[in-house]
């Protein structure tokens, strides 16, 4: 058998494969005889029917083509093992499969094209003295007081107030009523907002929690009290129709209630989480936080690295390398939403799956480009990692998930990448400049329009994943605290602003 090869763009081989007469007649001959073994034709005994009943059976044309097939099949893995070429992923067929099975004729040569993904070539630029610069997380003590005011406040006794208006910090009991307000010189009465009613509304009269004028139109109302109170959705509103539109709320105000804060003590501590002591809870919250913010900065150093790195990087990318990507943060997205209890059977169907696929191609590429990096410059620098490190991240594993079934040797293939990535950026750090910067700093001279809402996203994220591991859930004590528990949770979300 001749074959021939060439490099192809994105990292394949093409191949050029001609099979001799010989074996393309016996190729034939095979095909003929499985069709005549396997036959099932009224008149004749399985396995004894004739060869020239079968041709005119099946007809030369379906014979044929089995025996391309095979002739293909066969020759490529022959191929690829004779040409030394260490393939990834499917082959792929240049030639027509039709008018290949056109051509074909038995007892003649028989010439095809195909190609096939290979492992592609990594060319490094500067990967010593790098010079960056990464955002410093420093840990701010206050995290730690706002943290547990709002704790308190959550955990405050709301108690009846009688003889004064609505202030700031209250929590008011309301019924209200939206409308949209008419288009500039109509007559027309302004239609209902979906889901802009409610009765018994609590709502605590603090800033940024409603859209903007509704809390301040309540301040100052006293009990009994109506008031139309005029507001304009924002224009980034998640429900579209209502973006840039105003409205008119009628309000009537039923009850004012202010906070009675616990005290913060050790009764507090012991209520609110695991710890004996308010002194040990605020040890434990202001390491959590140090650790956050030294995580934090750790991980924008390794970002900076990466993202210098890749800057003089070559490598064409083969398919195969970022379709099983994209499968893996498929798989990575619905196993999370799953966790969270989201029928991912819903989300992941015919219709959005396609569009899934192309949103994190753009990543896919990205982590594969710093995988094949890390791994050349592992390659270039004798970097390796100790089996034992290997199988103690292993047996660690293993016992954290010693509920589930895992594929241990897989298992151990993932953690050596794992360790072996995590050493050479070790590597990097080490044979790098790296300057710290404040964080303000970096994120806006990337998107100066957008780095307030990111700092206040990332603080949000923090302070949720400590109350998640420190704080436990509040438990109601009364007919009160139950029905604003209610209230809060039943809040319609046109009022929400986010």
């Amino acid at each position: 058998m001749k074959v021939t090869q060439e490099k192809l763009p994105n990292s394949q081989v093409g191949l050029e494969i001609e099979i001799p007469g010989e074996r393309s007649q016996k190729a034939y001959e095979q095909v003929v005889g499985k069709f005549m073994r396997s036959a099932q034709i009224p008149g004749f005994r399985k396995g004894k029917v004739p060869r020239q009943v079968v041709l005119q059976r099946f007809g030369s044309e379906k014979i044929k083509a089995a025996a391309v097939e095979e002739l293909i099949e066969d020759s490529l893995k022959e191929a690829v093992s004779q040409a030394e070429i260490q393939a990834i992923g499917n082959f792929q067929l240049r030639s027509a499969f039709d008018e290949l099975v056109t051509q074909y004729q038995p007892g003649e040569a028989l010439r095809f094209s195909a190609s096939v993904d290979v492992p592609p070539e990594v060319k490094l630029g500067q990967y010593t003295d790098l010079n960056v610069k990464a955002a410093e997380t420093k840990y701010d003590p206050m995290q730690v007081e706002t943290l547990l005011q709002a704790q308190q406040s959550e955990r405050a006794t709301l108690i009846p107030v009688e003889g004064r208006p609505a202030q700031r910090g209250d929590v008011a009991l309301v019924d209200f009523a939206g409308r949209l307000v008419p288009e500039e010189g109509s007559d027309e009465v302004g239609e209902e907002i979906p889901g802009g009613q409610a009765q018994d509304f609590q709502i605590e009269l603090s800033e940024g929690q409603f859209i903007e004028g509704f809390v301040e139109g309540i301040l100052g109302m006293t009990v009994d009290e109506i008031k139309e109170i005029p507001v304009v959705f924002p224009q980034e509103y998640p429900q579209e129709e209502l973006a840039g539109r105003a409205a008119t709320f009628t309000v009537t105000l039923k009850e004012i209630k202010e906070k009675e804060l616990p005290p913060l003590d050790d009764d507090f501590a012991q209520e609110a989480s695991e710890y004996s002591t308010l002194a040990e809870l605020r040890s434990f919250l202001e390491t959590r936080y140090q650790d956050e913010a030294k995580q934090k900065t750790e991980t924008s150093i390794e970002t900076a690295l990466l993202d210098e790195l890749l800057k003089g990087l070559e490598v064409e990318i083969p398919e195969t390398l970022i379709g099983n990507e994209v499968n893996h943060l498929l798989t990575q997205t619905a196993t999370r939403l799953q966790s969270q209890g989201i029928d991912i059977k819903r989300l992941f169907n015919q219709d959005t799956i396609s569009g899934m696929r192309e949103r994190l191609r753009p990543e896919a590429v990205t982590r594969i480009k710093r995988t094949l990096a890390l791994a050349e410059i592992a390659k270039q620098e004798s970097i390796t990692v100790e089996p034992q490190a290997i199988e103690e991240r292993v047996k660690e594993l293993l016992e954290r998930y010693r509920d589930q079934d895992v594929d241990t040797q897989k298992l151990r293939g993932v953690v050596e990448e794992e360790l072996l990535e995590e050493k050479v950026i070790r590597w990097l750090q080490e044979h790098s400049h790296v300057e710290l910067v404040p964080e303000a700093a970096i994120s806006q001279a990337e998107n100066p329009t957008e780095s307030l809402s990111a700092d206040e996203e990332v603080t949000s994220t923090l302070e949720a994943s400590v109350l998640e591991a420190t704080v436990e859930p509040e438990a109601t004590t009364n007919q009160e605290e139950t029905k604003a528990a209610e209230a809060t949770t039943s809040n319609p979300e046109v009022l929400t602003n986010e």
